[in-house]
């Protein structure tokens, strides 16, 4: 590291003001901080200095994804095998599973980074860090069987309209990832519906039974095909069909435990998502009106990308609410608006997507009526202790 080290500083001046490759200083910045911590300090000012910046901050979030990554490898694998009627041991499983999964990361982050690179070229700021949890994301939440250009184009939309129009990281009022789902699910709804194209190899017929359903368990429930849901076991551990990082639980959990114990994802959040889920799978229990409104209220939990939006979308630090009873607010709304749209709309079984996005755009106006009502009640604090106060002075 040393050495490389020496190499960097010895090339550095030609790519700051003056030498020959000014240009493509940002660029050179970006790989430079990429491989080392920046040397530079605050100086003056009131600041708060800690071990944490925003690259710690997104590789924290990315050790996260790497439980829900792995198994979206393995199920990825374990689901084509299991439709093609063939058994394997756990390594080629997960070897499938990689080879099918690894080109969408390559992709996303490919596409992302390229067009922050340039974004960062043209302004001549440095390259934001923001985009290292986005292309995990983009394909944790995309179906494996995708095509590849599918997602180069939803994470360039992503990246342009989602985020660099608002000024790139820390600016952007919509969750980058979700955009690009967002995106792919109304540009080419039939890549998106909950049917065959979640397992690898449907499409192009690889050895799998005419006839084989590889649709997701809100797909079914979207057709009243409520004796199709997976058992609960198979559903929390996530062997079943749907996004690459979505199925397991478990997976999840472990993720939410790493967000909670660093600090970097907010508890709050995470469990007012899941509360206001389960107050609104009660509500639609009590009326019971068809068989979806009498799933159980915890099976939403265990289906679709509910508990992956509430742990790694919900808490985005940029789009999510920023005092504490905004986060409350914000999460009970979150996680009600996507019981109510799955139940009903059936033309969007997974909620939980445009829950956020809709979530996104109210945060900002949530904490603004909260600050607003904290100024009032304070006011109104130092109104009576100053009447009290007079009253103690008075000469009368």
């Amino acid at each position: 590291m040393k050495s490389l080290r020496r190499y960097i500083d010895r090339i550095k001046p030609h790519f700051e003001k003056g030498g020959k490759f000014e240009k493509l200083q940002s660029t050179f910045e970006g790989f430079e901080t990429f491989l080392f911590v920046p040397d530079r300090v605050t100086t003056s000012g009131s600041h708060i200095r800690d071990s944490i910046d925003m690259k710690r901050t997104m590789i924290v979030v990315v050790i996260a994804l790497l439980p829900a990554l792995l198994f979206g490898m393995y199920n990825s694998g374990y689901q084509h095998f299991l439709a093609t009627g063939d058994t394997r041991p756990f390594w080629p499983v997960l070897g499938y599973g990689f080879m099918q999964v690894f080109p969408l990361i390559v992709v996303s982050y490919v596409t992302g980074l390229t067009i922050e690179f340039i974004f960062a070229q043209i302004r001549g700021h440095e390259i934001n860090e923001g985009f290292l949890v986005s292309g995990m994301l983009i394909p944790l939440v995309m179906p494996v069987d995708v095509p590849l250009w599918m997602v180069a184009v939803s994470t360039a939309f992503a990246v342009i309209i989602g985020k660099e129009v608002f000024g790139g990281s820390g600016m952007n009022v919509l969750n980058p990832a979700l955009t690009a789902r967002a995106f792919l699910f109304f540009a080419y709804p039939a890549e998106m519906t909950g049917d065959q194209v979640w397992i690898a190899g449907m499409k192009q017929g690889t050895g799998i039974p005419d006839g084989y359903s590889g649709s997701t368990a809100l797909g079914e429930l979207a057709q009243n095909l409520t004796g199709r849901i997976p058992a609960d076991l198979d559903s929390f551990l996530g062997f079943i069909p749907g996004s690459v990082g979505e199925t397991s639980k478990l997976a999840i959990l472990i993720g939410a435990f790493i967000l909670i114990y660093t600090g970097v994802g907010s508890w709050k959040i995470i469990l007012s998502v899941f509360a206001g889920g389960l107050f609104m799978g009660l509500v639609f229990n009590a009326f019971a009106a068809n068989e979806y409104m009498a799933l159980p209220a915890y099976k939403h939990f265990l289906l679709g990308g509910f508990a992956f939006g509430a742990v790694f979308m919900a808490t985005d630090p940029v789009t999510a609410s920023q005092t504490e009873t905004g986060k409350w607010i914000y999460g009970i709304l979150t996680g009600m608006l996507a019981i109510l749209i799955r139940v009903l709309n059936p033309a969007y079984p997974e909620g939980m997507m445009l829950a956020i996005l809709l979530m996104n755009v109210f945060a900002p106006l949530i904490d603004y009526y909260v600050v607003e009502s904290n100024v009032k009640r304070r006011l109104k604090r130092l109104k009576r202790s100053r009447m009290v106060e007079e009253g103690k002075h008075n000469p009368e």
